[in-house]
C-alpha cells in the first residue's frame, strides 16, 4: 500500500466542495486556503477547552509509551502542540520545549498555562508542522502527536521534522490507524482519516529515517473504536 496521495485528496475535496470551479492553479490556491482556514477556526473555537472534549485518538496509554522513550532528551518540540498538554508534560525533564501550533489562540493559551504553572523553559511558536518556525539541526526529539492527520502534505510535515532534528536526533509520531469514520472530517477537522502501519512507515523511510518503528499502541473500546499508531525513526 503506498503513501497517501495528497494530490488524490486534493482531487476528491474539490469534487467534494467547489465543483464549480475548474481545475487550475488558482481554484487549487483557494481550496487549499479554504481548508487550512477551516482548520484554524476550528481549533481556535476549541482553546481553552481541550480536557472538557474528546479528541479522538487522545490516548494517554499511548502519551505514556512514548513518553518513555523521551527521557533524557534536552531540546524538544511538540508539533501542532494544541494547548500543549504534552508540551507541559515534556517541559518537566526536557533542557527547552518548543510548542509549535497553527492557531493564534492555542498558542496564547497555552503559553498562558506555562507561565501559570512557572514553566520557563517551555516557548509556543505560532507556525504550520509543514514548516515549523524552528532552526534546522537543532533537535534532539521531535514529536507529532495526533497532528499528522491534520496537515495538508503528511509527507512535508515529516520532511520538516527530518531537516529541524540533530544528527542522531528522534521523531515520535502519535496518530490515528487507518479508519473509515468519515464524519471526523467535519467534527474533528481531519485532513486524513488516519494512516496504515505501512504507509507511516514508507513515509519516514522517505524523509530519510532509520531505525524506524511502528506499532498500535492503544484500541479504543468505544465507537468508532479508533486506534492509536505509534510510529519512531531516527536521523542518522
Amino acid at each position: 500500500c503506498s503513501a497517501p496521495s495528497d494530490l488524490m485528496e486534493v482531487a476528491r475535496l474539490a469534487a467534494a466542495e467547489v465543483p464549480e470551479v475548474s481545475a487550475d492553479e488558482a481554484a487549487l490556491r483557494h481550496l487549499l486556503r479554504k481548508r487550512k482556514d477551516t482548520s484554524r477556526a476550528y481549533f481556535d473555537e476549541l482553546a481553552g477547552r481541550f480536557g472538557k472534549d474528546y479528541v479522538p485518538g487522545r490516548s494517554w496509554k499511548a502519551l505514556a509509551e512514548a513518553l518513555i522513550k523521551v527521557l533524557n532528551y534536552k531540546i524538544v518540540a511538540d508539533l501542532g502542540a494544541g494547548e500543549g498538554t504534552l508540551a507541559q508534560l515534556l517541559a518537566q525533564r526536557a533542557e527547552k520545549v518548543i510548542a509549535v501550533d497553527l492557531s493564534p489562540k492555542m498558542v496564547e493559551f497555552g503559553q498562558s498555562l506555562a507561565t501559570q504553572n512557572g514553566l520557563e523553559n517551555l516557548e509556543y511558536r505560532i507556525g504550520d508542522i509543514e514548516d515549523p518556525p524552528i532552526e534546522n539541526g537543532s533537535l534532539d526529539l521531535a514529536i507529532l502527536s495526533q497532528a499528522l492527520h491534520h496537515a495538508e502534505h503528511p509527507q512535508k510535515a515529516l520532511d520538516a521534522a527530518f531537516r529541524i532534528l540533530k544528527p542522531g536526533g528522534r521523531l515520535i509520531v502519535l496518530d490515528l490507524l487507518q479508519h473509515h469514520f468519515d464524519e471526523a472530517r467535519e467534527l474533528y477537522a481531519d485532513r486524513w482519516l488516519g494512516f496504515s502501519e505501512s504507509d507511516l512507515a514508507s513515509m519516514l523511510e522517505k524523509s530519510g529515517f532509520l531505525q524506524i518503528e511502528t506499532v498500535v499502541a492503544d484500541r479504543e473500546t468505544a465507537e468508532p473504536r479508533f486506534q492509536t499508531l505509534l510510529g519512531i525513526g531516527v536521523r542518522e
